[in-house]
């Protein structure tokens, strides 16, 4: 009775929806195929993973024809037919023109509808959507699934999104441009002015465009890879693809795996992130974006100069040329770039290669695929006007020439060994002459280089007696000279900072004041000033600029330059408008900003920075202040940790040390730093633990309450023994969490707070256990100081649960 009650559902369905072609036999991927689709249905690809049908956007009152996610809870949209006039008429209907192949959207008194097919005869057409994501029009009675078969295909029209398989760039036999176009919002998806797709260049590449002007430039394919991107080598998960011929100039990204992944085009950030489904958390993880720093936005250094992220200054002249503007380049507006010392001679200039590059902008390029490279440097000798060259392609031995004519624009150094290209830069006689002297110097320092490293002994040895003997001031302008980092005159950051304006003061604590300011280059900065009575002194100063100025990644603030004049001593920062952590989740109204995942997010990139210090960078940092107040957030609550006026630096393997000098915040201090003096990487985990607690409750781990000291670990601890953990959550995000996912955090954050610090996890283990599902081992009971004393006093006693130590403590 059932299965004959089941045949007379489907019958109806037929016969009062016939614009759905369902097969009886019970084949679910026929719900694919259609020949009309009417306002209110949808159809889904065979697998169930997309779907297409009139959608709203977020805006009730308008709906788009779009494709989007069936499969994942927030339907995310891949693609979108008619951005620019959205539909308010439910009479909208979708229908295949069986005579010509295509289909035609009517809407509003307007029409919107494909191209003409490829071919001339068209006999039983059908459209179709693939679990791809690509809408397609092909024959009936023609299965095939190779794009070149498609008689129409939305993949060659694509939205704001990149998915696997999608071709981006050039049709040359149909003059058809396949490039990505950012929506004007998320809920608004009229073309935006951001645009991303192959340039027709002599060297063809990759730029992303922000209406008529280039704004980031991936680079030209070298063979290997895109130029500008060294990350891109052979893995198990993504299959490149860059094909160049006379039909069509495409790249296209395959994966190898089941994994889903997606690029979007985003006109807000005006970035192009890629995007990860982790069916563990329901959501899509962000995994990498471009561009990604300050040196990927073009042209960022001007003409004839490069760019390098984790140099300080960022920007240098090439070998051979001088700022144009010496005055501007010192203070850091560096859009003049470079000029050459020395007038070319032309038939008498020489090259020098310069290696590690991302190969300048390609618009004033001639490549030549059939010489090598001894024949590229002789074309390019002959030709008084080329400034450039190199191979066209660098797999295997290298082939092919390219070069460059006029000014060498958006040139990035990379500081990892083989991960750019080598470029020949066309110099003066003198300049070669020099680089020459240079390498005969090089060769004499070498042979005398261990009478020179016994002398250098010495004199350091005695250097440091006399400074630890000895109150005379030092010259610290000139030690900071020693550091390669910009010295800005104060009269420039002045003007900046409208005079250090109270209109322009972000912030304030025992150390100084802090001020919003604007450079003439258009260059936001966050100026820390340091009070004259601050309890950061020149040696503190000089220990951060040392620390942050030779650390670079996307969890910790860049230092951008400083200046010392007189009594003055300031750091010049990124600017970061959203201010510090702490502006948000200890206060009631603004923490309802940060729902559960943007919270998640900040503490997996705090997670992530803290793992670069203690593991990743050239020296192990141990940070020792780590607090809410020092972590910043950007304009996407990308979290930045700042501050490193007590970071203590270890080589080789050592991971701790011993001061009778503490310094720090209570609330955050580890036991055995607190009362012994103790501090290691383990001592770090333990502030971790405090503030990703601290992130998730919306409370100070020390708070009062009358004369009683309100202590959050404890707190929490006891809400964990009683299993009743989510209690102790914010209630600002109460109706975005995800339980398992706070609770586990949480299950980490005590694992970090434990007492003793052997027991708590380093900070790799941490990024693993917040980034899967391994298994958790139980947390002990955890360590913390519960006296109330003032952060000000000069002496305090500091308690754990099970003992109570007299221990010296220094104000911050």
């Amino acid at each position: 009775m059932k299965f004959i009650l089941s045949i007379l559902r489907i019958i109806v369905f037929l016969l009062f929806v016939p614009s759905l072609i369902v097969s009886i036999a019970g084949d679910t991927s026929s719900t694919s195929q259609f020949e009309s689709l009417s306002y209110g249905e949808s159809i889904t690809s065979p697998g169930g993973i997309f779907e297409l049908g009139f959608f709203h956007l977020g805006n009730p009152n308008k709906s788009y024809l779009a494709i989007r996610y069936q499969r994942y809870p927030d339907h995310t949209f891949v693609w979108v037919a008619n951005g620019n006039n959205p539909i308010n008429d439910s009479s909208s209907m979708l229908r295949l023109n069986p005579s010509s192949g295509t289909l035609v959207l009517t809407y509003n008194n307007l029409t919107w509808s494909t191209s003409s097919p490829k071919v001339a005869n068209i006999y039983n057409p059908v459209a179709e959507l693939l679990d791809t994501g690509n809408l397609v029009i092909r024959e009936k009675n023609d299965p095939k699934t190779g794009g070149g078969d498609y008689l129409w295909q939305s993949f060659d029209h694509p939205s704001n999104t990149m998915l696997a398989g999608m071709k981006i760039g050039w049709d040359l036999k149909r003059n058809l441009n396949r490039s990505l176009v950012a929506w004007k919002s998320d809920d608004d998806p009229t073309p935006g002015e951001l645009s991303w797709g192959i340039v027709l260049h002599p060297y063809p590449e990759m730029i992303m465009m922000k209406g008529t002007q280039k704004y980031h430039r991936l680079g030209p394919w070298n063979g290997l890879r895109f130029s500008g991107m060294p990350e891109m080598r052979p893995n198990p998960v993504f299959n490149y693809t860059f094909v160049t011929n006379k039909d069509e100039i495409y790249y296209m990204w395959t994966l190898q795996t089941n994994l889903i992944t997606k690029v979007v085009l985003n006109q807000t950030t005006e970035d192009r992130p890629r995007y990860v489904w982790s069916d563990i958390d329901k959501t899509w993880n962000f995994y990498s974006t471009m561009p990604g720093e300050y040196c990927d936005h073009y042209a960022f250094c001007g003409a004839n100069s490069f760019c390098s992220s984790t140099a300080s200054p960022m920007c240098e002249c090439l070998k051979g040329y001088t700022p144009k503007s010496p005055e501007k380049w010192n203070s850091m507006v560096w859009t003049e770039g470079c000029v050459l010392k020395h007038q070319l001679s032309c038939m008498n200039d020489g090259f020098a290669p310069v290696d590690d590059l991302k190969v300048p902008d390609t618009k004033n390029t001639s490549v030549d695929e059939t010489i090598d490279l001894d024949e590229c440097k002789k074309k390019c000798l002959n030709d008084c006007s080329c400034m450039a060259y190199t191979n066209s392609n660098i797999s295997g031995s290298g082939s092919g020439c390219v070069m460059w004519f006029g000014e060498l624009i958006d040139i990035k150094l990379y500081q990892a060994s083989g991960s750019g290209q080598r470029l020949y830069i066309r110099l003066h006689p003198s300049e070669l002459d020099s680089i020459r002297h240079k390498k005969s110097k090089t060769i004499l320092i070498i042979s005398v280089a261990a009478t020179i490293g016994v002398i250098l002994a010495i004199y350091f040895v005695y250097r440091k007696k006399i400074y630890e003997e000895s109150k005379a001031e030092i010259n610290y302008e000139s030690y900071m000279n020693d550091l390669d980092l910009p010295l800005l005159d104060l009269p420039i950051i002045s003007g900046a900072t409208g005079n250090f304006s109270e209109g322009n003061k972000i912030g304030e604590g025992g150390f100084g004041s802090v001020y919003w300011g604007k450079l003439s280059s258009g260059l936001e900065i966050a100026v820390k000033r340091l009070s004259k009575n601050s309890d950061q002194g020149m040696s503190e100063f000089v220990n951060e600029v040392k620390l942050i100025a030779r650390v670079q990644h996307r969890n910790l603030v860049k230092l951008l330059g400083c200046c010392i004049d007189r009594q003055e001593k300031m750091l010049v920062y990124e600017y970061l408008n959203n201010g510090s952590l702490d502006y948000f989740i200890f206060d009631r109204t603004k923490g309802k900003l940060l729902d559960w995942p943007k919270r998640f997010h900040i503490i997996f990139g705090i997670a992530r920075g803290l793992m670069y210090l203690h593991q990743d960078s050239r020296l192990r940092i141990i940070h020792r202040d780590l607090k809410a107040s020092n972590i910043l957030l950007d304009d996407t609550l990308n979290p930045k940790i700042s501050d490193f006026g007590m970071a203590k630096t270890f080589g080789g393997e050592d991971i701790e040390g011993n001061t009778s000098k503490i310094v720090g915040t209570y609330g955050y201090m580890a036991p055995e730093y607190a009362i012994d003096g103790q501090f290691s990487v383990k001592s770090d985990v333990f502030s971790f633990g405090v503030l990703m607690l601290e992130t998730i409750c919306g409370k100070k781990n020390r708070s009062y309450r009358g004369k009683q000291v309100i202590n959050l670990i404890d707190n929490v601890w006891t809400l964990w023994k009683k299993d009743l953990t989510l209690q102790a959550v914010d209630p600002n995000m109460e109706d975005s969490i995800v339980a398992c996912e706070v609770l586990r955090c949480i299950h980490v954050g005590l694992l970090c707070v434990q007492q003793y610090a052997e027991d708590r996890p380093t900070m790799t283990s941490v990024v693993l256990m917040l980034g899967s599902e391994m298994e958790l081992d139980e947390p002990m009971r955890p360590g913390f100081c519960t006296k109330k004393e003032p952060i000000e006093a000069s002496s305090s006693s500091c308690s754990t649960i099970n003992e109570m130590s007299t221990t010296l403590l220094t104000a911050r």
